[in-house]
């Protein structure tokens, strides 16, 4: 078999969805994919063909991404899948490094990210974990606050149609972008496409979306995008369910009332909120944090596409003048020793001696500033050759608040 990787043109749109579709088992309507054309661009689409067979795929959306210190450009890895009939036959591999070769060669990205269908599978690519994600089922009845937890009387908290209300929800979401870690930048397609969609099958058997916003005579402070479902016990006891699918708030007042809302929902038992931060404020506010029955889960996954770009384009929480020894089997203009300045926003290839060695997973993971390095040493990953080198490193690759990408794209 002989695997030929190149990008599609618009006549093989439906193909490509075909791929996909199969390759993730998908029970989406076919029709469905026709929106994502509204945020795809078909010429960073790649497929891989066995003869004049497509048998594998992989998109990439140009991203504006919040790292630590500011946005840079981001390629936003997305759609990635192989036939059943041709797994475990290299059509992957090829994928991957066509891709990775490709956003080298054009030069706008020099970090990708990407949500992972399986944890497994993107670290032999170079990928690393940069960021993660809780998950809570709270109870209702135990959702209390403490005493301390901030108000302000000028907000009000409002019903909306989520459609009708997209400039104030653009309005709280680009205000809390810039200072998170792994938040990207939304067209108005891009809400209106993946954010705001309410068919029958995204809803998957829950409401329809809904919406709170926390606002005040300025205009919207914080919102929460969720849907609901009323039901009852066998003793007619109310029974319902409240599904969190976005919460974001400019100050502590409007995100505190933002989540009295949703908790307060009447007849509803439990509200399940998936894909919150690890730092999420939420478990300092309830009086009995053990009520949030967290579960903790994978996020975003980072991959330096050109190592000295990539370093130089991110700001620093102390000063490291350190070399590195990268390693880089896939991407092999990283390989190599590194002078990292931070003081300088500089990383330049350099002959001497390396103070770390450590593979470019290992530095993903790092990047956005909420995996500290030790626990990579101490599994044996990163080589320390200068005491002292891996935490002046992890140091300064450390940031706060934590990476957290909110939305899978």
């Amino acid at each position: 078999m002989s695997i030929t990787v190149r990008p599609i043109d618009k006549s093989e749109w439906p193909a490509f969805v075909a791929v996909d579709y199969e390759a993730f088992s998908a029970t989406y309507p076919l029709e469905i994919a026709d929106r994502w054309l509204d945020v795809l661009e078909i010429d960073r689409l790649l497929s891989a063909f066995d003869g004049d067979l497509m048998v594998g795929c992989a998109g990439t959306l140009s991203l504006e991404m919040t790292v630590p210190g500011g946005p840079i450009p981001v390629a936003g890895v997305t759609s990635v899948g192989v036939l059943p009939s041709h797994r475990r036959r290299g059509v992957l591999t090829a994928l991957m490094t066509r891709q990775l070769h490709g956003l080298h060669e054009d030069g706008r990205e020099a970090v990708a990210a990407l949500y992972a269908s399986q944890a497994g599978i993107y670290g032999r690519f170079g990928y690393g974990r940069a960021a993660d994600t809780l998950s809570f089922r709270i109870p209702t009845h135990g959702s209390a606050f403490t005493r301390s937890a901030p108000a302000d009387p000028a907000l009000r908290l409002r019903v909306a149609d989520p459609a009708d209300t997209l400039a104030g929800l653009r309005r709280v979401y680009d205000a809390v972008r810039p200072g998170r870690p792994g938040l990207y930048g939304r067209s108005e397609a891009y809400w209106r496409t993946e954010i705001l969609p309410d068919t029958e099958h995204d809803r998957g058997g829950m409401g329809p979306l809904r919406c709170l916003v926390a606002e005040d005579a300025t205009g919207a402070r914080g919102y929460a995008l969720f849907r609901a479902k009323a039901d009852w016990d066998e003793h007619g006891v109310p029974d319902g369910e409240v599904r969190l699918l976005e919460l974001m708030a400019s100050d502590p007042a409007a995100y505190a009332l933002v989540w009295r809302g949703v908790l307060d929902r009447d007849l509803c038992a439990v509200v399940h909120a998936a894909r919150r931060p690890v730092d999420d404020p939420i478990m300092h506010l309830l009086a009995e944090p053990r009520q949030l029955n967290a579960a903790w889960f994978d996020d975003l996954w980072i991959r330096l596409v050109d190592v000295d770009r990539a370093l130089a384009a991110r700001a620093y929480a102390a000063p490291a003048d350190l070399v590195l020894e990268i390693q880089d089997e896939v991407c092999p203009w990283n390989a190599g020793r590194r002078r990292l300045v931070t003081d300088k926003a500089s990383c330049e290839p350099t002959g001497a001696p390396a103070d770390l060695t450590l593979p470019v997973d290992v530095l993903g993971a790092a990047y956005l500033g909420g995996r500290p390095l030790r626990a990579a040493a101490d599994a044996g990953l990163v080589r320390e050759h200068r005491p002292g080198a891996l935490r002046e490193l992890s140091a300064a690759m450390a940031w706060d608040p934590a990476p957290w990408g909110c939305r899978v794209f």
